[in-house]
């Protein structure tokens, strides 16, 4: 095990991964490796240990063809069509099918309390938080949002970047601000409170602005974002403004660095060959904005192309060399890693 702090991360889609390759069957392979950023063997390598795994449903889409777009010095790809929530309850259910079946196989524990993972930190256990990125597979009447609390759900994001009956997720559109469409919809506003009763994490990623500020305005809850980063560095329509940064700050919140390339960059093109010094320029502003105890990672592994020096969590000891090399202290690093995330979670969840 590595002597590096470990870490625990906001965001990964490696189930999504898992599911479009061949689903329930694939899951041994997250034990034995994968061809991807995320499995046992890399996490003991790189000191990785667990965050938040997302449960995402597919659009019908030409990756290849998003892929490109996105390389050029613009773009504004067009946000993909509604999905219901009888579409999208069968992919959602597979998912957490392969996340039940991978704790079976040893491979991680669903936490469902900080605590839990102050355990599983302790034991060398994987810790994952059953995550939903966008809320599709639950009913306008939130029955299925209470089956699946009852599962160990624990941290929602209200949209992907599309539309859905709670709101409007932001495009993948380069140059852009996030104010890109109407707030949430009543349905929304009744998921937000239903999420505070029961202790579910909110996750504002994706969320377009006038969203965003409803959940302040109507959460109870510190605001977070899992996976997004500065506006100010990267005027991408999925990263924050200063005063999105501002108000989580204010609610004691936080955000988890998103080491996607194309929300680093500052010419906003999903690139690779992004060095390690870019991702502490947006490291350096969210801290100077948020304060440091309110950042952490959140690196959209196995869902995004990522700098070259990291692509897969056994290579996260390069992540923390560059963060003490750049002047950041031990204890700071190790807020970063973990600390920052167990703090919020035991603020939202309560344990």
């Amino acid at each position: 095990m590595s002597t590096y702090p470990l870490i625990f991360d906001g965001h990964n889609d490696v189930l999504s991964k898992l599911f479009s390759s061949g689903g329930l069957a694939e899951a041994d392979r997250f034990v034995t490796g994968l061809e991807g950023a995320i499995d046992l063997t890399k996490s003991k390598v790189g000191g990785f240990g667990g965050g938040f795994f997302a449960i995402w449903v597919p659009s019908p889409m030409d990756v290849d063809a998003k892929m490109e777009e996105m390389v050029q010095p613009s773009y504004d790809l067009p946000l993909p069509d509604q999905i219901d929530a009888e579409d999208a309850l069968p992919a959602a259910m597979s998912q957490i099918a392969i996340l039940l079946e991978l704790e079976r196989l040893g491979a991680l524990k669903v936490v469902r309390s900080v605590s839990d993972i102050r355990a599983c930190k302790a034991q060398g256990q994987m810790a994952a938080i059953f995550h939903i990125e966008g809320a599709e597979a639950i009913d306008a009447d939130l029955h299925s949002l209470d089956v699946f609390h009852a599962a160990g759900l624990r941290s929602l994001g209200l949209v992907w970047s599309r539309p859905n009956i709670f709101g409007h997720g932001v495009p993948f559109r380069y140059p852009s601000g996030p104010d890109t469409g109407p707030g949430l919809t009543d349905h929304g506003l009744r998921l937000v409170q239903r999420c505070n009763a029961l202790g579910i994490m909110l996750d504002l990623s994706h969320l377009n602005e006038k969203g965003f500020w409803d959940v302040a305005r109507y959460s109870e809850a510190p605001l977070v974002a899992t996976h997004s980063n500065a506006h100010s560095i990267c005027p991408h329509a999925r990263n924050l403004t200063d005063d999105q940064l501002r108000a989580i700050a204010e609610s004691d919140g936080m955000v988890g660095l998103n080491f996607a390339a194309a929300f680093l960059r500052e010419d906003g093109r999903m690139l690779s060959d992004v060095p390690l010094t870019q991702v502490l320029v947006h490291l350096d502003h969210l801290i100077g904005v948020l304060g440091e105890d309110r950042v952490g990672l959140g690196s959209d592994y196995d869902g995004a192309v990522v700098p070259d020096e990291i692509t897969d969590i056994s290579m996260l000891p390069r992540l923390r060399d560059a963060m003490e090399n750049h002047g950041y202290g031990k204890e700071l690093v190790k807020k970063l890693c973990h600390e920052n995330w167990l703090r919020v979670l035991e603020k939202t969840w309560g344990s």
